[in-house]
């Protein structure tokens, strides 16, 4: 079942972002359900404005509602005390592409905090980075990709008004475009623009 709260949750991401002044790549937006299990997920990406699409320096974000989630808000609803409120998994990456050179991977994590706000005292924390190679006809491509996870639970006062996830979202929004401000200032290398790519 599709809830409302959910998509309230996906309203807050978004206007958080395009406060902070970020940039939807929309062709990277997708919402699934799985049929099977009746989980919800959503993704999104962003950059910052006049970047290049493919953007080189992005985040990626994604939002899962799990079918457990889904019976516990039900059962709030309907006036029993569920086991766990419900919760929202969430997942962000930067990722910085089409480098030239392997990355300095001490300097992008200088300037990747160890954790960024999701809602209220819930907090993503930040995993190893994933540097990746790729071979090409004209030499190697490099990019790096830093990951954050954490959830937040919904609590009742926000259950009873979903609107008020926005302004406990809207910190997540600044502290990203934050960090892709900082990864732009960094004296990368990278490769060319594919003009058939632009």
């Amino acid at each position: 079942m599709f809830d409302h709260v959910f998509t309230q949750v996906i309203s807050a991401l978004r206007r958080s972002f395009e406060e902070a002044l970020l940039q939807r790549q929309a062709v990277e937006e997708r919402f699934q359900v799985d049929v099977f299990l009746g989980d919800l997920s959503f993704e999104t990406s962003y950059g910052l404005p006049g970047e290049q699409r493919p953007a080189r320096i992005r985040v990626d974000v994604s939002l899962d509602w799990p079918t457990w989630s889904q019976t516990a808000l039900r059962s709030w609803t309907i006036g029993e005390e569920p086991d766990e409120l419900p919760e929202v998994l969430a997942e962000v990456a930067f990722r910085v592409q089409g480098l030239a050179a392997a990355p300095d991977v001490g300097a992008i994590l200088a300037v990747a905090p160890p954790t960024l706000p999701l809602v209220g005292r819930d907090m993503l924390e930040r995993s190893g980075p994933t540097v990746e190679q790729r071979a090409g006809d004209d030499g190697p491509e490099y990019a790096i990709e830093v990951d954050y996870e954490g959830s937040t639970t919904l609590e009742e006062h926000v259950l009873a008004e979903p609107s008020l996830v926005e302004p406990a979202l809207a910190p997540l929004g600044r502290m990203v475009a934050s960090v892709l401000v900082r990864l732009a200032d960094l004296p990368l290398e990278f490769r060319p623009a594919d003009p058939t790519e632009t």
